[in-house]
């Protein structure tokens, strides 16, 4: 998995000129017999742009992030509000917010001195990828990492610095899938409860056809309010990267 997305991000880096009198036969016209070229790096740049929304979700925080606010979303009652593209872009902006360390480290360290012609393309690949890692192993469970080099029949983990990508990727997403989880059943069970209030004080005065649903959304809704839950949401997820 790691070698062919260094082949894609290496000729995606080598600078066009490179490839320019060689290119690829991408399409010929039958009537004139003209035949057109597409140059490597456009088409590693195009496969590139295929991938960005996996990398995005899976070396980022956006996955704990949006699954806290699908759950979120659940527990008032309001599964249309906020609407998906909202969400969305609340989470890609946190994840943003949140990876800012990370990508001025690769930027600085990676990308610049590549663009200054100061490193070659491999070595600024090898770079760009260590501050992610580092990310991503200060957010993996130890037992999720263990786990999957078990499953791989690797060597038992003795220095995480040394861990490959193929057993990163998925113990990260792993974890994350655990921690947003676990934060979104601290949120769940408040809401919880007053659903749980609302249908004993229906049932007790024998109004047992009105659903608790549409009379508790209006506490729920009170209750975030009261509590400015968008920002003490915003502030946990954040400070789960950062402690």
């Amino acid at each position: 998995m790691k070698r062919p997305l260094l082949f894609i991000i290496f000729f995606s880096l080598v600078p066009m000129t490179s490839f320019a009198a060689n290119g690829i036969e991408a399409i010929t016209i039958a009537g004139d017999g003209k035949s057109y070229s597409v140059t490597l790096q456009i088409l590693a740049v195009m496969t590139l742009l295929t991938v960005l929304p996996s990398l995005l979700v899976m070396m980022t925080s956006f996955t704990r992030i949006i699954i806290v606010f699908s759950i979120l979303r659940q527990a008032m009652g309001t599964p249309q509000t906020p609407s998906n593209q909202i969400l969305l872009g609340l989470a890609l902006f946190l994840t943003f917010f949140i990876m800012s360390p990370v990508l001025e480290k690769a930027n600085e360290e990676a990308l610049q001195p590549y663009l200054n012609d100061q490193i070659a393309a491999d070595i600024a690949i090898t770079k760009a990828i260590e501050p992610f890692r580092g990310f991503m192993l200060r957010q993996t469970r130890s037992d999720d990492l263990e786990m999957f080099a078990r499953i791989s029949g690797a060597e038992p983990i003795t220095d995480e610095s040394d861990v490959p990508l193929s057993l990163l990727l998925p113990a990260f997403v792993t974890s994350e899938l655990k921690t947003a989880f676990q934060i979104g059943f601290m949120i769940f069970v408040p809401f919880l409860i007053i659903d749980m209030v609302v249908a004993s004080v229906l049932m007790s005065m024998g109004m047992m056809m009105l659903s608790p649903l549409i009379i508790s959304l209006p506490f729920k809704l009170m209750l975030f309010v009261l509590v400015d839950g968008w920002s003490l949401i915003m502030e946990t997820l954040a400070a789960s990267f950062f402690t």
